[in-house]
């Protein structure tokens, strides 16, 4: 005889009265759990350490097991295998809400790994270790550059500069060199120049008072017949043009000298904002260069210079190019930043010559190639370099100079010293120091605005391997 209260049976077999309980939907909950304390090892961070592939303890990982029952149809995160009959082990049967649905209305599963069972294993996904945001510190290291701010060690790299979204720093040819942030592009602005370290106010007012002179000692000539006032003039204008001819012809090799000169300083006992001179060498820094015509690699510094003979009949390499004269066509002169270990304390120290710094190079330079086409001269690797830089390629004498300071090479540097912490440095100064007049090679004085690099010919000169 059937009951009038309702019943209903349990999954157990179990009757039991009232109706049965219809489903509600949950609604997502967030918790937070307190997290464990590990004592400095990763291994016991749990999920922190499953992030990085590092193996955690095995008491408190959490895994998924392999599903060997075809009749789950839903994602479950048990921390044992599960069998056709029943689950063991402690197992979590909060069912999964969140995320795409099929046409069922049931959560679509997904799996990173093989399938056993006909069923779709949980498992985790793991997209390998995460970059952590790591400010720029402005250091850099030497070696080779890879893709992304970790290390083979899981350690932060060492950059200069800003990075590209990869998180490293490449080169790719000559516009790319010049485009770059961490390069230094030098002009011609850059190199010695005796117009340049004469006032232009001395230089006019010695024009001013030999052109007085000139008309007063005129005058008095025509006068009274007395020509000792012209004569004077006359002499001290030939001094006067004689010393400007003898530094514009000499003045760059009298700096070189004096640069040569100047007593090195130790760094160990240098102070904060002095001027001094370091000679050392050097190590290339996280953006090595490379010359443009020879590929030398792992320079600091590169320079390479086309020259063109001017005939009578010819073309003007530059408006200023006269006749009979070699004039320069092209110039390319990058430098940046890198390493310099002291001779006198052993220390080393950052050159700061990267990032448009003000660099004056004394530098020597070399004839790579002498082409001569109206003796049948022609070179394959001079007509691609000027391929490669959309150079015409004219009938006429050429000359390709090159010069370089590459790694393991004996540099002198002068400039100011920085001390940031633990990072000694060298940078720019912040007013021009000024050589002095050499009254015993009729020099007059020279300003250095920037840090200046001396190095002899690099390609004659054996190189310590560093």
């Amino acid at each position: 005889m059937g009951s009038r209260f309702p019943s209903h049976q349990l999954s157990s077999g179990l009757y039991v009265s009232g109706r049965p309980e219809q489903p509600k939907e949950r609604t997502p909950t967030m918790t937070s759990a307190a997290m464990p304390y590990t004592g400095g090892d990763i291994k016991k961070s749990g999920e922190l350490g499953k992030m990085f592939d590092i193996p955690v303890d095995g008491s408190k990982s959490r895994k998924s097991g392999p599903i060997t029952s075809a009749a789950a149809r839903s994602s479950y995160s048990t921390s044992g295998p599960i069998s056709s009959f029943g689950v063991s082990g402690s197992s979590s049967m909060k069912k999964s809400n969140s995320g795409p649905l099929n046409k069922h209305g049931e959560p679509i599963k997904r799996s990173s790994g093989p399938q056993s069972g006909g069923v779709t294993p949980v498992t985790r996904q793991n997209s390998g270790p995460l970059p952590p945001v790591l400010p720029t510190t402005g250091l850099i290291t030497s070696g080779p550059i890879s893709s992304g701010p970790l290390n083979s060690s899981g350690a932060p790299r060492k950059v200069s500069g800003p990075l590209d979204s990869s998180g490293s720093m490449k080169l790719h040819g000559s516009s790319s060199v010049s485009n770059n942030q961490a390069v230094t592009t030098l002009g011609q602005d850059d190199e010695y120049s005796f117009k340049r370290n004469l006032p232009k106010t001395i230089l006019w007012a010695v024009i001013m008072l030999f052109v007085m002179g000139f008309i007063a000692g005129g005058f008095i000539l025509g006068a009274v017949r007395n020509a000792v006032l012209l004569v004077v003039v006359t002499v001290l204008f030939c001094i006067v043009a004689a010393l400007f001819v003898w530094n514009s012809c000499w003045g760059r090799k009298a700096v070189v000298g004096y640069i040569t000169s100047y007593p090195d300083s130790e760094l160990r006992t240098a102070k904060n904002g002095q001027y001094v001179k370091v000679s050392g060498v050097v190590t290339c820094g996280n953006v090595p260069l490379k010359s443009s015509f020879q590929k030398v690699p792992r320079c600091v510094y590169t320079c390479t210079n086309l020259f063109e003979y001017r005939a009578w009949g010819s073309k003007a390499a530059t408006p200023t190019h006269r006749r009979f004269t070699w004039g320069l066509r092209s110039s390319e002169k990058h430098v940046v930043d890198f390493y310099i270990s002291d001779f006198q304390s052993g220390l080393r120290a950052l050159v700061k010559a990267g990032y448009g710094a003000r660099v004056i190079p004394y530098v020597d330079e070399t004839v790579a190639i002498d082409v001569d086409p109206l003796r049948n001269e022609s070179s394959p690797e001079l007509i691609r370099w000027l391929g490669e830089r959309n150079l015409s390629v004219d009938n006429r004498p050429m000359r390709l100079k090159e010069g370089y300071i590459k790694e393991g090479s004996t540099v002198s540097v002068m400039g100011v010293v920085q001390r940031n912490e633990n990072v000694l440095m060298i940078v720019p100064p912040g007013e021009a120091f000024t050589t002095g007049c050499q009254w015993s090679q009729c020099i007059f004085p020279s300003s250095f605005d920037g840090i200046v690099l001396r190095c002899e010919d690099s390609s004659k000169v054996d190189v310590i391997p560093v």
